[in-house]
């Protein structure tokens, strides 16, 4: 049993960090890509379980919370908060292509409210997903609020307001400071 082990007996709490920490020669065969099908398939398999086990709505809060969680982690290891906004987006846009999450776009910003509307083109979530009539994007959601809470410092949201699954040929999100 686990519990019998010395080598696990005062371990730390693992975290997110401690699970991204990869080996560079840990898929020294295979390489560190991953076809998009079977990111959907670790995604959707997740989804299909939690709504099965606590319902709909908790399904929805959970990848939104992992989006937020992941969003955050990404921010403060892959982008320079000290960046003005202009500088800061558009690295933030290469980055996202750059892991082939997807493309980003922004198309309205208030600098007085801090509300702006984001568009993601080729989304790693739903791109060519037939039409299933709800957007399925709420890991998104999460992680776009993530990092524009990690970049300005105020509790962001993001929801989705368009999506591949109703329809559309993007995922739109609108990004408000909750307050």
């Amino acid at each position: 049993m686990m519990e019998d082990n010395i080598f696990l007996k005062n371990r730390k709490k693992l975290s997110l960090a401690d699970y991204m920490k990869a080996q560079e020669n840990g898929r020294e065969n295979l390489g560190t890509e991953l076809p998009v099908a079977v990111y959907r398939l670790l995604e959707y398999s997740l989804r299909d379980e939690l709504t099965a086990r606590l319902g709909k709505e908790e399904q929805i809060d959970i990848f939104r919370s992992a989006g937020f969680r992941a969003g955050t982690y990404f921010a403060e290891k892959y982008l320079d908060s000290s960046l003005g906004l202009s500088e800061f987006t558009s690295q933030l846009q290469k980055r996202l292509e750059e892991f082939k999450m997807g493309v980003l776009r922004i198309e309205k910003f208030d600098e007085e409210t801090g509300k702006m509307v984001l568009t993601v083109s080729e989304d790693a979530d739903c791109s060519g997903l037939p039409l299933l009539g709800e957007t399925v994007c709420n890991y998104d959601e999460g992680f776009l609020a993530g990092i524009l809470t990690s970049y300005t410092g105020k509790p962001y949201n993001a929801t989705e307001v368009n999506c591949w699954a109703t329809g559309d040929r993007v995922c739109r999100f609108r990004a408000d400071i909750d307050e």
